[in-house]
């Protein structure tokens, strides 16, 4: 018996990361998951990985900021499995630069992959949530149904060289808390996590040379992620696990009282 038997998700960025793991993870209690990427093979392996632990899973490779993603997002996750409990909004990367040097292309990418985009799906979801707990409400079932989106510290306390991502996650910030409070007389709890220093290639050494999109280096210098470890409490960088745990606590029924809340993960880097 899983915590999510019978539940279906929606998860974005899943091919990599924090997304791959946190698919793994509600599948593992029970769920059926709809692995989205931005590239076709890293979702359809996270989907392999999935099914061979006899779980049930369907990739959905695509971008995120298309216009019409979020409808045929979330119309994959009815045709596919009939229903829809959970929406993880995840999909993301940094363009960092100093903000006197920032190009309107950094800014507007940062705004339509973490805010847009996420208003898109979140859109696109909104009748079928809305009806059908309308409908169970007046048949007296009481079914929870959960939104996580997916924050940064950069947002909820700023960030050198970070502004058009932190002002996109404080945005998304805004969004989560608006939901909740819309929304939770239908039973649709809406929380955010704000990630600190998780290990995925957004944080791993610049050093690398990794590129999004073939363009936009990532990760962060070795001299700051040292410098990042002296003020983390636990000092040291989080696992995708780690970050995928915090994900299911508030997709799963030990969350049912709890909404419009962000959740730092952080390893106590904020407090």
């Amino acid at each position: 018996m899983g915590m999510l038997d019978g539940k279906v998700a929606v998860i974005t960025g899943a091919g990599r990361g924090i997304g791959r793991a946190t698919a793994l993870l509600l599948a593992q209690q029970g769920a059926a998951v709809v692995v989205n990427d931005f590239d076709a093979s890293p979702a359809e392996e996270t989907v392999k990985m999935i099914t061979d632990q006899g779980s049930k899973a369907v990739a959905f490779p695509g971008d995120v900021t298309a216009k019409d993603f979020g409808e045929r997002f979330i119309k994959t996750a009815l045709d596919t499995f009939g229903d829809l409990h959970i929406i993880v909004n995840n999909a993301g990367y940094t363009w960092d630069t100093i903000f006197h040097k920032m190009t309107e292309e950094q800014w507007d990418a940062m705004l339509a992959v973490h805010l847009t985009a996420n208003y898109r799906i979140l859109r696109a979801a909104a009748p079928y949530l809305r009806e059908k707990a309308k409908q169970e409400l007046a048949e007296g079932a009481c079914v929870m149904r959960k939104i996580v989106n997916v924050m940064s510290t950069s947002g909820t306390h700023g960030n050198a060289g970070q502004a058009n991502y932190a002002a996109a996650k404080a945005g998304l910030g805004g969004l989560t808390k608006t939901l909740a409070k819309e929304w939770g007389g239908l039973n649709i709890c809406c929380n955010a996590v704000s990630f600190g220093f998780i290990s995925t290639r957004l944080n791993d050494e610049k050093e690398k040379g990794e590129l999004a999109f073939g363009k936009i280096p990532l990760g962060i210098p070795q001299a700051m992620r040292d410098q990042i470890m002296f003020f983390i409490p636990l000092q040291r960088p989080g696992t995708t696990e780690e970050a995928a745990g915090a994900i299911l606590f508030l997709a799963s029924p030990l969350s049912d009282y709890i909404t419009g809340h962000i959740l730092a993960v952080d390893g106590g880097l904020m407090m």
